[in-house]
Order: structure tokens, then C-alpha cells, then sequence
């Protein structure tokens, strides 16, 4: 049977039967010599009868000491015994009444999300277009807008309306001077 070191000198990361047979078995020895002897590896069942040299761990697996929960420190419970480890009575959860509290002084309402960004955007227009034209959209070509010259352009907020205006030009910059603010219940709709 290969060894963990004879494999690393071969530089293979495989492992072959006999070494998982190997540790099947010296997981079943641990185990039954932690319980005294009360659960034996068949003779039958496939497994390896032998175990790997003293002091040469089959891929370096440290032998289990017992049982899982025993292994991973957890206290062994015995659920059929009442008391601490065993069954439990069960009872609904008492929540207390939630409270209205008022908001502290500075702290209160939209004063909470002033910093917060949104994204503005001034739209010019909109059209549709079949993939063949725009396909052929080139230097020089013009675009047809639903909007008529003159007409306000409309102002959103992360993508709702809420305002219109005329386009302006500011320092040598575009800009847009709001002339009509959108009514809340006409965004509400917009939304929907």
C-alpha cells in the first residue's frame, strides 16, 4: 500500500482503494475502542483488515476519537430523558407592545436622507428605431424626436418625471430651467 510520502516523492494527489479502505478501518477501530468494543468492523463488509504503519498516517487523517459529536466536543444528549438534555415543554413566545416613540430632536424625518443621490436626468426626446437604421446610423445622420422644437423638456428623478423645463445654455454648459413641476398625484400615477 502507498504511503503519504511515497506519494508526495511520485507527486500524485490520487488516492487508491486500499487507502480509503485504510482509513474506513482505522475509523472503525477508533470508534470501537472508544465505545469498548461495542460496534466492530465486519469482517465482511469490504473493508481493509489493515492499518497503516505506526507514526504514518494515510494521507495524514488523524483517526477520529469517538463519535462525531464526541469529536467535534459536543455534550452527548440523551433526548428520552427529561431534564436539562431531554424533552422540552413548549410554550408561545410573549413579545411586548411596540411603541410609537418620538423621533429625537435633529434626527427627525427627511432630515435622514439629505445626503442621499439621485440620479437627474434631462430628456430631450424619445423615438423608436428597427435595428436596420440604426445600423446604418453614420456621422451626419439625424435623428427624428417625438418632441416638437421648443417644447420642455422633461426632468427625472432615477427615472420618474417630476418636473419640465426650457433648455439653457450656463457658462458654455447645457442646463435646464424648470418652468412646470409634476402635481405628486400625477407622479404617483406615473408610476403604477
Amino acid at each position: 500500500m502507498a504511503t503519504a510520502k511515497g506519494r508526495a516523492a511520485k507527486g500524485s494527489q490520487e488516492i487508491d482503494q486500499d487507502e480509503i479502505e485504510a482509513l474506513f478501518a482505522q475509523a472503525a477501530a477508533a470508534t470501537s475502542a472508544d465505545t469498548g468494543g461495542e460496534q466492530e468492523a465486519s469482517a465482511g463488509s469490504g473493508l481493509g483488515e489493515t492499518e497503516p504503519p505506526v507514526g504514518e498516517g494515510v494521507l495524514g487523517v488523524v483517526p477520529l476519537a469517538g463519535s462525531w459529536d464526541a469529536a467535534l466536543g459536543a455534550p452527548e444528549v440523551d433526548l428520552d430523558m427529561p431534564g436539562p438534555g431531554g424533552p422540552a415543554s413548549v410554550s408561545p413566545v410573549q413579545f411586548a407592545p411596540l411603541r410609537a416613540e418620538p423621533a429625537a430632536a435633529g434626527a427627525a424625518g427627511i432630515d435622514l436622507l439629505l445626503d442621499v443621490s439621485l440620479q437627474v436626468t434631462a430628456e430631450l426626446g424619445r423615438t423608436e428605431l428597427d435595428i436596420r437604421e440604426i445600423l446604418a446610423l453614420g456621422p451626419g445622420s439625424v435623428i427624428e424626436l417625438e418632441r416638437l422644437a421648443g417644447e420642455p423638456v422633461d426632468i427625472l428623478v432615477n427615472g420618474t418625471l417630476i418636473a419640465r423645463g426650457e433648455v439653457v445654455v450656463v457658462d458654455e454648459k447645457f442646463g435646464v430651467r424648470v418652468t412646470e413641476v409634476v402635481p405628486p398625484a400625477k407622479r404617483v400615477m406615473s408610476l403604477g
